[in-house]
């Protein structure tokens, strides 16, 4: 790793793999195919039509493109002008695209047909004086390319919170390195490898490797959509031997190979992350793809990743699930990690030794706190997020995860869910998250919560097989915790970006109007 004030763009890594295998397929998309030496002849011939846009160093472009063969074109192109590029997720709505507007203040707007169309009745994107779409006219000279340093900003991204301003995470070119080789480490991909990546920054990786990328026939803003035929004749028809994805896709696939009795032998490698994974989930995983090593990381947009652990190690919790939190791995070696009290206030402290008066012993729960080169350091214009989320020590940020957990004495690392969703009853604190994890083992139950209502400890569960129901609420009326109600629920609200976390302010508010 260079100096901060070293050139350096984060495109070169694409550019280096584009000379390595010229004609290598770089990503497959629908039924077209595109080489590494092609797509890097758009990138460049893009990045000069952007220049002759009147688009130049330092301007930020919202982009508002799926993922797709133009979204990645786009994107390199930017960081190759020195553009920042601002992704929003496929699945924002009107409302939360306008917050991101106002955050961001961006110069370009890029999109689809459907976005540009919809940008006109949009006050926030109107005000956006440089519109454009996916295609580009060829242009006769070749312009001057601005040089850029590791501090530039390369990429802003957001966080999936629905409420409040939305926290813009801001990736220098530099940090977007050191990311990359944090997750090349757990990843450890190669040249020959072919990839089925619906995490968009993981196709980033693969362009920066070599690794042909699959683009899933998959809509990642309508999850539910999900049609896993579809998904198996991709993996078959371009002998895909590594997944990267969401919880929520792998269990699907997975339960449609159960199903079907499938078997994919080609798939050697899965890499699962965004959401927690319980060991029943865990459970399928390894019946539908038995010959293949598969990987649960934990991290977040603003550390990833922070551990991990082989879904083989997690079986075998099973039988411990309701006394010990979720096991998620020991701290990956590219981050510090520490346990301190939970403290629902900004933290301003100024000396390690006052950060080693709020660590807690092993074993003890509190909030999950990381430090490391690839742990965002920077939100763009939110300083509320920054003091809420980050405490600064002499040359370190240390990101406060928000996620409550602690240590076991091994060095193991284990989640006992959000830190605001824990319930202190008396002197216990009781995490929701580890009932959640149990209620997943209990036949005839796809997901389940615990929340204070009414002042009335609760238990919402959703169903997977009504038949069970009777026999299903016996089972949790007879634990040792005393459950108040019990209120089955057609579907529990999930996160809009994975499909598999519980939201928990959507559950909230649609059982205060039922």
């Amino acid at each position: 790793m260079g100096s901060q004030s070293e050139q350096f763009n984060i495109v070169n890594l694409f550019y280096e793999s584009a000379k390595k295998y010229p004609e290598k397929t770089a990503i497959i998309y629908q039924n077209k195919n595109i080489s590494f030496k092609e797509l890097e002849y758009q990138v460049t011939e893009t990045a000069n039509y952007f220049l002759s846009k009147g688009i130049k160093k330092g301007d930020r472009a919202m982009v508002f493109i799926p993922m797709s063969i133009d979204l990645y074109r786009i994107v390199l192109a930017l960081f190759r002008i020195g553009a920042t590029a601002v992704f929003l997720d496929e699945w924002v709505g009107k409302k939360r695209m306008e917050e991101c507007c106002k955050v961001a203040n961006c110069k370009v707007f890029i999109g689809i047909l459907k976005a540009r169309i919809f940008s006109w009745f949009s006050f926030e994107l109107r005000k956006i004086p440089i519109k454009l779409g996916l295609k580009y006219s060829k242009i006769n000279s070749n312009y001057t390319f601005a040089p850029t340093k590791r501090e530039d900003t390369a990429l802003i991204t957001f966080t999936t919170g629905s409420t409040g301003t939305p926290k813009a995470a801001k990736r220098t070119h530099g940090f977007l390195e050191n990311q990359f080789n944090a997750l090349i480490e757990k990843i450890q991909p190669s040249e020959s490898e072919i990839d089925m990546p619906v995490l968009p920054i993981v196709l980033l990786i693969n362009l920066g490797t070599g690794s042909t990328s699959v683009i899933a026939d998959y809509k990642i803003s309508k999850p539910n959509s999900l049609q896993p035929e579809k998904i198996i004749v991709q993996l078959k028809k371009h002998a895909v031997n590594r997944i990267i994805a969401s919880p929520f896709f792998v269990k699907e696939i997975s339960k449609y190979i159960i199903k079907r009795k499938i078997i994919l032998p080609e798939i050697k490698k899965i890499f699962t992350g965004g959401a927690p994974v319980f060991p029943s989930e865990a459970k399928t995983y390894n019946a539908a793809f038995k010959m293949a090593a598969i990987e649960v990381v934990y991290g977040s947009t603003e550390a990833e990743p922070i551990s991990s652990i082989n879904v083989h190690n997690l079986i075998t919790e099973k039988d411990k699930i309701l006394s010990q939190g979720l096991k998620v791995g020991k701290p990956d070696k590219s981050v510090q990690v520490k346990i301190i009290k939970i403290i629902d206030q900004d933290i301003s402290i100024k000396s390690l030794d006052e950060l080693i008066n709020l660590e807690l012993e092993f074993g003890t729960i509190g909030e999950i706190i990381v430090t490391g080169d690839h742990v965002l350091s920077e939100y763009f214009n939110n300083d509320q997020a920054l003091k809420r989320n980050k405490i600064f020590i002499q040359d370190k940020c240390w990101h406060r995860t928000g996620d409550s957990g602690y240590i076991d004495d091994s060095g193991i690392l284990f989640l006992t869910g959000r830190c605001a969703t824990l319930i202190y009853k008396d002197t216990e604190i009781i995490s929701p998250f580890i009932y959640e994890n149990y209620f997943q083992t209990i036949d005839g139950v796809e997901l389940g919560t615990i929340l204070i209502l009414n002042k009335k400890l609760t238990a919402i569960i959703e169903l997977n097989d009504a038949s069970l129901k009777n026999s299903v609420k016996n089972i949790i009326y007879d634990l040792d915790i005393s459950f108040k109600d019990l209120i089955f629920i057609k579907r529990i609200p999930r996160d809009p970006r994975h499909n598999s976390k519980i939201d928990y302010s959507k559950l909230t508010a649609e059982l205060a109007r039922n």
